[in-house]
């Protein structure tokens, strides 16, 4: 499948800053199930600093803008070629044992009804376990707009039974990491509707790692593994980890944050 991806971040601040620095995973994951055909980011009034391939082998790339500033657009613009896998990250190249991915966060800290929920979904394998884990979260968190916030932990989106797929992947986390199972949280992008518009924010889903298949994804939110729909651009411990942009910003301004993204389908 060929997906096109137009995708906006504007920061406003209510008083101008004095700089602003970023990190960014915006780039296409290098792996057998995607190519990528053509990519751009660009930041209004940015400079381009240096950039790396983390231990995951996904591209992280710096960024400042020198201030005054009062407004700052991040677009990536691109085409990327896809093929369903089954949600196996096949083909990538990364230096991090898995074991890394064993390590909880404030995010994923697992409370004693999560990894009740984990020891539950235990089955004769691996593999079968991890797809019964992205069940019962499936299960357990019903999909809600707005009913979370950035900051919910996996533990309060389950007490409320509610959240959304950065909560679906920060829960799915837990549950393998406290039966031992290496799992790390992954941002890219979904194609979910046919409609053309821009919608209000990417998509986030879980990794597991199971033997005799290497890293395998989950989408608890959409009860499914990722397929040709999925961009993938970056992994980590959890929501802030994986972040496709990070910044710090120098000065009083209070951010304002605005965010389009829109995944169409080409023809090839």
């Amino acid at each position: 499948m060929l997906l096109s991806v137009d995708h906006v971040t504007r920061y406003e601040y209510d008083r101008p800053v004095r700089g602003v620095v970023q990190s960014h995973r915006l780039t296409p994951t290098k792996f057998a199930g995607q190519r990528t055909i053509s990519w751009n980011v660009s930041v209004s009034g940015g400079t381009m600093g240096g950039g790396f391939r983390d231990g995951a082998g996904d591209w992280v790339q710096a960024w400042s803008v020198a201030g005054p500033v009062s407004h700052i657009e991040v677009r990536v613009h691109g085409e990327v070629e896809t093929t369903d896998l089954a949600g196996v990250l096949k083909g990538s190249r990364e230096s991090v044992s898995p074991e890394a991915y064993l390590r909880e966060t404030p995010f994923t800290n697992f409370d004693p009804a999560l990894r009740a929920l984990g020891a539950a979904a235990l089955s004769e394998d691996i593999l079968s376990s991890a797809h019964a884990m992205s069940a019962s979260v499936s299960a357990a968190i019903a999909y809600r707009p707005g009913s979370t916030h950035a900051h919910t932990t996996a533990a309060e989106a389950l007490a409320q039974g509610e959240g959304v797929c950065q909560d679906h992947a920060h829960a799915l986390l837990a549950l393998a990491r406290s039966q031992g199972i290496p799992a790390r949280y992954v941002s890219g992008y979904l194609q979910s509707s046919n409609d053309g518009m821009a919608h209000e924010a990417a998509h986030a889903w879980a990794e597991l790692n199971v033997p005799g298949f290497g890293w395998i994804g989950f989408d608890p939110a959409n009860q499914c593994c990722p397929d040709e729909r999925y961009i993938r651009l970056g992994s980590g411990l959890d929501a802030q980890d994986a972040a496709p942009i990070r910044g710090v910003s120098r000065g009083q301004g209070i951010e304002k944050l605005l965010v389009t993204v829109a995944v169409q389908t080409q023809q090839q």
